[in-house]
C-alpha cells in the first residue's frame, strides 16, 4: 500500500487522526506537544501517526493536503491544520464547538 493510500485509509477510518512528531506520550517537537496537551484537555480521543518512523509517511503526509508542516490534524476526514490553528481555535473556545458539531465527545467544559 502506498503511503497516499496509508494516509487515507487512517484519515478516514479515524474520526480524529493527528499526525505528529513523536507519541503522545512522548511528543517530540513543541508543536506536537502542545496539540496532546489541548487535545488531553478537551478529552478528545484520537489516533496519532509518529511521522518520524516512516519517512515515506513523513513527506506523503505533506504532500497529501499540500501542507508543508507537521503536525497535522484532521477530523472526520476533514484536514483542520496545525499547532497553530488548533491553538487559536482551542483559546477562543472555536475548537471545543468544532468537534461537538462534528460528533466528537470531549470532556465536560
Amino acid at each position: 500500500m502506498s503511503a497516499t493510500d496509508t494516509i487515507k485509509k487512517t484519515v478516514t477510518e479515524n474520526d480524529v487522526v493527528f499526525y505528529m512528531k513523536g507519541t503522545p506520550t512522548f511528543p517530540q517537537c513543541g508543536f506536537s506537544s502542545t496539540v496532546v496537551q489541548i487535545f488531553d484537555y478537551l478529552g478528545v480521543d484520537y489516533a496519532s501517526v509518529n511521522v518520524l518512523e516512516n519517512p515515506d509517511i513523513r513527506q506523503g503526509i505533506k504532500d497529501y493536503n499540500n501542507w508543508p508542516t507537521i503536525p497535522q490534524i484532521f477530523v472526520k476526514g476533514e484536514f483542520i491544520g496545525g499547532c497553530d490553528i488548533a491553538r487559536e481555535m482551542f483559546e477562543s473556545g472555536e475548537l471545543r464547538t468544532f468537534l461537538s458539531d462534528k460528533g466528537i465527545k470531549t470532556a465536560a467544559a
